[in-house]
This record gives structure tokens, C-alpha cells and sequence, in this order.
């Protein structure tokens, strides 16, 4: 079963590097405007309210994908069930191009259309943003998304298969809708939170040690988690950020302007000097070497756990 999971994560991976996000009928944005509903019948300014949102909706996906994938007794069956799933949920081909379009407009020298493009990848205002500053935009949101959109995925597909593949995207989604500090989801929106951070924790300890391992310095990686991660109000961004800042000799953090005139005063995270347009790049290499590490470290572990189990029978 295990070997079947990890042909199945690695074709879904190579879908993703091929096609990207589906174009039309995304399961996720399904599954966002499920949420939305939901959270119109459900909505109160407590914690228990979104407990509960949460609960019914990370719940159900995941019992969803549970009993399929189980209900399936044919081995092509189940692979071609984790590989679809698995191209719905990573989202790392996508967030890629993202960051190349950006750079491309700042290589032509369009600072308005690159502002406009960078809000795909950040929530910051980024009306008055300069070049230095949309290229830490870039990098810090490869970054943080590498782990959050590739790595944590692989990490529960190879633990849990589909049900862990659901788990994960659905508790991640529902945290971009509401885990927010603002009036309407300070409360509402903890449960999906925390729930995120958990389920993230792994996925980004695993993220930050590919990053020291197949980045240019590993020493400065390993060195900048170690010094700077804790300062970040993420407890998973903030050692990606810092493992990518390490590895690429650069200097992340700062301060990030809001809409609404919100602004938060970012833990300086790495050693070297500020990111420029040049290492949008050398960020995307990175993050596709850290993809390739965890698929590979997913393939691994699903094929050594069916190895451990036919010893012990």
C-alpha cells in the first residue's frame, strides 16, 4: 500500500510541475466557497463557533478522502486517486509562476504591473512598494508557501495518504479565509489557525533542513533558524524564512504595510544584505531543489515503512 502512495505523490508532483493548479473546477476553490457558505450560517464572535467551523469542514474533506481511498481494492486505482488528489493540493508549480512573473516585469521595468502581480502572492499593500521591496515580497512568500503548498503536502500524503493530503489543504485553506488578527476573525478564525500551525510544524522543520541541506550555505541556513526563526509570529514561517535567508545570503523581515493602514515591524531574519530582483530566481531554484527533496524523502519513508511491515509479519 505504502508503494502505491508514493507512486501516487510522485505522479501528482510531476503533474503539478507540468500543468500547475487545474485552470477550471478546482477542488480547492470548491471547497473555499463550501467554507464561505458554511461560515455565513455559523458565524459568531467566539472560539467555539470556529471550532466548530473548522471541525465539520477539515472533518468531512478528510472523511471524504479517507473512505475513498480505502474503498479502492485495485492498486492503479489508488495510485491515480493519490496523483490527482496530490495535483490538486500542491501548488508549487503555480506559486513559481507567480514569482517569475513578477520578475519579469521588474526586468522590463513595469513597477506598477509588478505592484498588481505580487498581491497574488502577499497580503501586504503593495501600492507603494519599490523593487527591493516587492523582491522580498517574492522571496519571503516562496518561501513560507514552499512548505505551506509543497513540502507539508507531502509530508501528510506520505503519513496519511489522501485523507492526510485533504487534511492539510483544507485546514491550510481555511486558515488563508480566516486566521486573521482583525475584528471579524480574531476569535472566529483560531481554531483554523492553530489547527494550520500544527499541521504545518513538520512540514516546515523539514522545509527548513532541505533548504540548509540543498542551498549555497548550509552553515548559514542552519545558523540563521537557529538565531532569527523564533523572532518571526509564525512558529513555521519563520524557519523557512529564516533556513531560505541563510542559504541564499540574504537579510528578510522589515517592515509590511496593510491595508487599512496595518503595520507590523518583521524580526530581521538572515545574515546578509537585502534581496534585490536578481534573487527571485535563486529563491525559485531553491524551492524547486527543497519539492524535489521532499518528494523524494516522501517516497522514501512510504517505502521503508512497507519494508518494516513485512518484516514484522
Amino acid at each position: 500500500m505504502s508503494a502505491t502512495r508514493a507512486l501516487g505523490l510522485a505522479l501528482g508532483y510531476a503533474a503539478d510541475r507540468v500543468w500547475g493548479d487545474p485552470r477550471r473546477w478546482h477542488p480547492v476553490a470548491g471547497f473555499g466557497r463550501c467554507a464561505h457558505a458554511l461560515e455565513q450560517r455559523l458565524y459568531r464572535d467566539d472560539r467555539a463557533a470556529g471550532a466548530g467551523h473548522v471541525l465539520i469542514l477539515v472533518g468531512a474533506a478528510s472523511g471524504l478522502g479517507y473512505v475513498a481511498e480505502r474503498s479502492l481494492r485495485n492498486p492503479l486505482a489508488r495510485i491515480a486517486l493519490t496523483a490527482t488528489v496530490t495535483w490538486a493540493v500542491l501548488g508549487g508549480r503555480s506559486l513559481e509562476r507567480e514569482a517569475d512573473a513578477v520578475h519579469a516585469q521588474l526586468a522590463a521595468g513595469d513597477l506598477e504591473a509588478a505592484r498588481t502581480q505580487v498581491r497574488n502572492l502577499v497580503g501586504r499593500d503593495t501600492t507603494a512598494l519599490g523593487p527591493d521591496e516587492i523582491a522580498r515580497a517574492v522571496v519571503e512568500s516562496v518561501a513560507e508557501n514552499t512548505s505551506d503548498a509543497v513540502v507539508a503536502s507531502l509530508v501528510w500524503g506520505a503519513t496519511a495518504g489522501v485523507a492526510g493530503l485533504v487534511a492539510h489543504r483544507t485546514a491550510n485553506t481555511l486558515d488563508a479565509m480566516v486566521g486573521h488578527h482583525n475584528t471579524r476573525y480574531e476569535r472566529f478564525g483560531w481554531a483554523a489557525a492553530r489547527l494550520d500551525d500544527l499541521l504545518g510544524l513538520p512540514a516546515a522543520r523539514s522545509a527548513g533542513l532541505l533548504a540548509a541541506a540543498l542551498g549555497p550555505d548550509p552553515v548559514g541556513a542552519l545558523r540563521a533558524w537557529h538565531r532569527d526563526a523564533r523572532h518571526h509570529p509564525s512558529p513555521n514561517a519563520g524557519v523557512v524564512e529564516a533556513s531560505f535567508a541563510g542559504a541564499l545570503g540574504l537579510q528578510l523581515g522589515g517592515v509590511n504595510t496593510y491595508y487599512g493602514n496595518r503595520r507590523e515591524e518583521r524580526a530581521r531574519m538572515g545574515y546578509g544584505r537585502a534581496p534585490e530582483p536578481a534573487d527571485i530566481p535563486r529563491t525559485t531554484r531553491l524551492a524547486r531543489r527543497v519539492g524535489v527533496g521532499a518528494l523524494l524523502a516522501a517516497a522514501l519513508w512510504c517505502v521503508r515503512r512497507d519494508e518494516t511491515r513485512r518484516r514484522r509479519w
